[in-house]
This record gives C-alpha cells, structure tokens and sequence, in this order.
C-alpha cells in the first residue's frame, strides 16, 4: 500500500526570528490519525509539544476548531506554546478570518474551551495570548534540600531569595523555584531521576526555575524549565508555566498589580534558543482575575509526513 501523505507545518513559538522560541510541529487536519498515530508522530516529531487540530466535538460546537496536545510520550490536556502556534498558523492558513485589532478564537482541547487573541498591527497578526485558567495556589514546598539536590544547586542558592518555593497552577501545575543568581541558574545539573521523583511527590509536571537577575535588561525574570516526566528535559520556553509564574510574582510583589502587571520573561538562553514571554496579569480587590501569555510566532517551514 502507499503510504499516506499528511501535511505539517512548523513554527517557532514565543521568537520573531527563526531558530528561537520553541519549535512546534502542527498537523492541521488530523481527523483521519488515530490516538497511537498522534502520539508515535510526536515521538518522531521530537519536540516539547506537538499539536493535531480537528473539527470541534457536538459538546463545545462554539469552538473554532479542537486541539490534542502530545509531547513524546504523553497526551496532555492543555499546552502554552502550542495554543499560541496553532492559532498563528491556523490564521496563517486562512481558516481564521482576521478582524483589527483584536481577533478572538476559541480553542476546544483537553482543559475545556480557551480564548486566544490575535493581536493585529497594519492588517497581520504581531502577537498571539492566551488566557489562562484563574491561579491555583497549591502550597509551599519546604524541603529545600531535596530540589537543590535535584539541581545540582547549592541549598544558600534557593534559600536566600527571601521567597518560597510554591505549586502552582493556571492550566498544569508546576513547582517554581526561586534561584538567587544568574551564573546558579546557568549552572543547573539536573538529575533525572530525582526530580522525577519529586514531581511525582508534590503532583507537578514540571519544575520551574527562576530569578530576578536577567540577561537582557528589559525582562522581569529569567528562567528554565524541566519536565522530565513528559519526556521533556528542558523546555526551550513554556507559556503554560510562565503564567502560573507571572500569579505567582504578582502574589509576592514582585511584579505591579495595578491594575494590569506586565511581566516578561526570558527563556531558553541555556538552549541557544532565546525565548521572550509576555505574561499579563489581571487583579483587583486582593485577587488575580485574569491572566494572559502571549508572544510572536514565526512560521519555519511546511512539509509531508509518510505514513
């Protein structure tokens, strides 16, 4: 039999120039892939995420289209880079008619409905966000010991800070982990199987590491992300993450509150690929009511897979 030719395209997500951000495979028009199809094409894929786009199911019939989410060895309900990508792309192609400024989407997927905008400047999408899932502050992390060790970081690196270690979530939840300097984060070791176990401990998919000292002078934050238990070792930048980080700041002062915080993170420098997050924080009355990451998207490439 031949074989069957699906189209894919490619973008780097949360970069305006090629071979930053984090790449991200799509299948456009996936209906015809099986579950064990999509999640051995990520395994091929190799990326963080891959994304497969179909029609939206009778339950969520206002969505514009439905989105499954696999990295290489799971499905996972929602992912950050992806959402913005897959919205980027499906505009690129058409299939999203553009109105100025603002064009709202609603993205059917594992979490349930999310609204994406495109963020138009002279008729072309400049930005992508997302909005994500009102915070959950899911408790301190206390043994400090046990996570430096997992980062091959000395314990004065983690407890200096002046700030907790806390679980988190706008989507998934992640563990975020303030590091006194630069040059400590730069210097991270991870051990696999340690952090592994720690997630698994405190119910996280990720750890997410971070400090206020920064390579460019503009950014709020620089940080890295580790998510091993999704086959993920290091993630070049994460949206999902990134807004639990931006509650988080917003939380401990770290970032204005009002009555919007704007927060920008850097990511991805130890990957040799630089990653700008926007991260938008909502709040009023004591409470975050709202939180959005957003970035640019730059289409790489289009291609056909033989399966």
């Amino acid at each position: 039999m031949a074989p069957r030719r699906i189209k894919f395209l490619q973008a780097d997500v949360f970069s305006a120039t090629i071979f930053g951000g984090n790449p991200l495979a799509v299948f456009p028009r996936a209906s015809r892939l099986s579950t064990e199809e999509m999640q051995r094409i990520a395994l091929e894929m190799n990326y963080s995420e891959t994304a497969f786009v179909l029609p939206p199911s009778n339950k969520h019939r206002e969505a514009h289209y439905r989105v499954r989410f696999f990295t290489p060895t799971h499905e996972i309900p929602f992912a950050g880079h992806p959402t913005l990508g897959v919205a980027y792309l499906m505009a690129d192609m058409g299939r999203i008619a553009l109105q100025s400024p603002v064009t709202r989407v609603y993205q059917e997927c594992g979490d349930g409905i999310v609204p994406v905008e495109l963020r138009l400047r002279d008729g072309e999408v400049d930005t992508v966000y997302m909005h994500q899932g009102v915070p959950r502050f899911q408790g301190t992390v206390d043994d400090t010991h046990a996570v430096a060790d997992a980062l091959s970081l000395p314990v004065s690196e983690v407890m200096e800070t002046g700030l907790p270690m806390e679980v988190v979530s706008t989507g998934l939840p992640v563990m975020l982990v303030p590091v006194k300097s630069l040059s400590a984060m730069m210097d991270i070791g991870l051990k696999v199987n340690t952090l592994k176990d720690l997630c698994r401990i405190f119910g996280v998919k990720g750890l997410m590491t971070f400090t206020t000292v920064t390579v460019t002078p503009e950014a709020t934050v620089h940080t890295r992300m580790f998510a091993p238990l999704l086959g993920i070792q290091e993630d070049p930048a994460t949206g999902s993450a990134s807004g639990a980080l931006g509650a988080y700041l917003v939380k401990h002062g770290i970032a204005a509150t009002k009555p919007t915080a704007h927060i920008l993170c850097e990511q991805g420098y130890a990957l040799n690929r630089p990653s700008t997050i926007f991260v938008e924080v909502d709040h009023a009355q004591d409470a975050i009511t709202d939180v959005r990451v957003g970035g640019k998207v730059i289409k790489v490439l289009e291609g056909t897979l033989m399966l």
